[in-house]
């Protein structure tokens, strides 16, 4: 049965998800939101069973074990069997080259005898056009090529062919290497260029880990979760993607299966902020560039929510229906109706994202007055915007209200220019933004507190809870020891709490009642309890949500609250944003770490 019990590896330009037992379940190629040659995660055509996927079999397997090579993205499985057990290592090459980041649309796996006489079988058996096309094999005495009509890719290995090709069981009597990619010549032979791209890769990830400031506790976890957010970003155009897959749903039987392999501004936003607290600023210098693409090409003033990850607007929505999805879960869906809404939070999460580089000494190209004066523009549409309905955080599909938390981003926006034009010494410009700045807040605390509900509820004059709100702490919207906010913590435990969990709001939405609760949430409880010196009960509920995590430290989009099993997209960023954010946050210092 399938699960997302799935190590993910990549080099920031691909990706692949891997499962216990070595199999690559989803790799899209040439990048994130492009054809997934490898499919299995969502299942296969019906003429088709057992394809889309890349394994290395024992047909007398006992057991396997997994994890992660420490402090990199070099993922190692072992493959236990009676005739002997095999260490497979897979990885992205990533390294630095001739003065500059060598990424290439390549996937590295390495087989190595580890005991016994292992017998094994590879099997490779990618398909195109999200698995309607089987491709058309040709070999060579060292490689295998797949065609389809868009692409080709080509196998290079020192494993004997023929094997290869009739996935035939051997005898693994020696290591042997298979490097997956475009359709070129290596440079060098399979072996070589393995050995050498593994042991640089390695160090690679070494080196950025250890380059972040950890803090004291919890470092495995951070590491982890810093490594992965990097791998979620798309280095040639800085685009950050929400997560690597589509379409596993968010909780079993239901529709909520959504494309996420696209860059949400707002997503991207919380992902440059956990990975600026760690000091890997590198992502929020490219996701800058990115930044500036999307405004520089905005139509009629208005800041999709969404985009491609080479800032396409256009992300129109389709069903396939010859995949039959995740666990037998319809629809499978390519594209994201998101990109046709209007959020309003989008123009603060722009500011936001952007805003540390103005002050960041430390940047090799830091932002100035013409970079401000571009972005002013998103500050002009979120103060014309910040009091008028949209779809909100959670993207609804058919309903529109002024919700709070779109209202809090708008303020925000205004604050950040605010403070931006007083860095750069704008003066008039800074008066401006301060005083929309204090006028949006005015209407906030005014519209979005219920007296009946004694908490600020989701939307304007409205009645419900959303955990949304809790946001207001985090962009220092209102002190977190206010009554206002106190009552308003109080009461979303209450509700919306499932344990250390957390559901994202208590109305039905387009779909009915969320069954699963979203990761996030519990981990802006989290913020909140801490803030709000409630520090031991936010470290506790912390260790629960951390004990959800997969085997290898990963975490999808929702927990089944009941069961705490994981649901939706993975790995979601949010959720590792939240494993950054809380551990920074709750770490003990140096002297009180036993």
């Amino acid at each position: 049965m399938q699960s997302l019990d799935l190590g993910l590896i990549g080099n920031c330009a691909i990706s692949a998800l891997i499962d216990r037992k070595a199999n690559i379940v989803w790799s899209c190629l040439p990048r994130f939101d492009k054809d997934p040659v490898f499919h299995a995660l969502l299942g296969s055509p019906k003429e088709a069973p057992g394809e889309g996927v890349f394994s290395i079999e024992m047909d007398d397997l006992v057991s396997t074990e997994q994890s992660y090579i420490s402090n990199t993205a070099l993922l190692k499985t072992t493959l236990h069997g009676e005739s002997g057990s095999v260490d497979i290592i897979d990885f992205a090459p990533r390294f630095y080259w001739r003065d500059r980041s060598f990424r290439p649309q390549m996937m590295i796996r390495r087989l190595i005898p580890a005991g016994g006489r292992p017998r094994i079988r590879i099997g490779v058996k990618p398909r195109f056009e999200y698995g309607k096309i089987k491709p058309s094999i040709t070999f060579g005495s060292n490689h295998i090529r797949y065609s389809g009509p868009n692409n080709t890719i080509r196998l290079t290995t020192d494993a004997p062919i023929d094997y290869v090709i009739e996935e035939a069981m051997f005898n693994l009597a020696e290591p042997v290497n298979l490097v997956l990619g475009p359709d070129e010549t290596l440079a060098d032979g399979a072996t070589e260029t393995a050995e050498n791209f593994e042991k640089r890769t390695r160090q690679y990830w070494k080196t950025w880990a250890n380059r972040l400031a950890l803090p004291p506790e919890w470092q495995d976890e951070v590491i982890r979760a810093s490594i992965t957010l990097k791998l979620c970003s798309y280095e040639p155009t800085g685009a950050i993607v929400a997560a690597m897959t589509t379409s596993v749903p968010e909780a079993p039987d239901t529709e909520r299966n959504w494309d996420y392999r696209y860059c949400w501004i707002r997503d991207a936003l919380f992902v440059v902020r956990a990975l600026n607290s760690l000091a890997a600023v590198s992502t929020m210098e490219n996701y800058l560039r990115w930044i500036m693409n999307v405004l520089a090409t905005a139509r009629d003033g208005h800041v999709q929510p969404v985009y491609g990850v080479g800032c396409e607007s256009e992300l129109t929505e389709n069903i396939l229906d010859h995949l039959p999805g995740y666990r037998n879960t319809s629809p499978v869906r390519v594209g994201n109706q998101a990109f046709e809404h209007f959020q309003h939070d989008t123009y603060g999460n722009l500011v936001l994202g952007a805003s540390q580089a103005f002050f960041d000494k430390r940047l090799m190209a830091p932002p100035g007055i013409d970079d401000f004066l571009q972005l002013e523009f998103a500050g002009e549409r979120a103060f014309e915007l910040h009091d008028r309905p949209d779809a909100g955080i959670w993207e609804l599909r058919h309903r529109a209200r002024i919700h709070t938390s779109s209202s809090v981003m708008c303020w925000a926006a205004c604050d950040r220019l605010y403070r931006i034009a007083a860095h750069l010494s704008l003066h008039d410009r800074a008066k401006l933004w301060g005083e929309r700045a204090r006028q949006i807040k005015d209407t906030i605390l005014k519209r979005a507190w219920s007296d009946k509900r004694q908490a600020f509820v989701e939307s304007f004059e409205g009645e419900h809870l959303d955990a949304s709100v809790l946001l207001m702490i985090e962009v220092g919207f209102i002190d977190p020891m206010d009554p206002r906010f106190l009552s308003t913590l109080k009461l979303f435990e209450e509700v919306l709490g499932r344990g250390p969990h957390m559901m994202r709001y208590e109305a039905a939405d387009d779909f009915g009642m969320p069954k699963t609760a979203f990761n996030v949430c519990a981990f802006w409880r989290v913020d909140a309890l801490s803030r709000t010196g409630q520090r031991e009960k936010a470290r506790e509920i912390f260790e629960a949500l951390l004990a959800t995590t997969n085997h290898l430290g990963l975490m999808s989009e929702d927990t089944d609250a009941s069961t705490g099993e994981a649901w939706g997209n993975f790995p979601q960023t949010y959720s590792m944003v939240g494993i950054i954010n809380g551990a920074v946050r709750l770490s003990r210092p140096w002297e009180g770490v036993v």
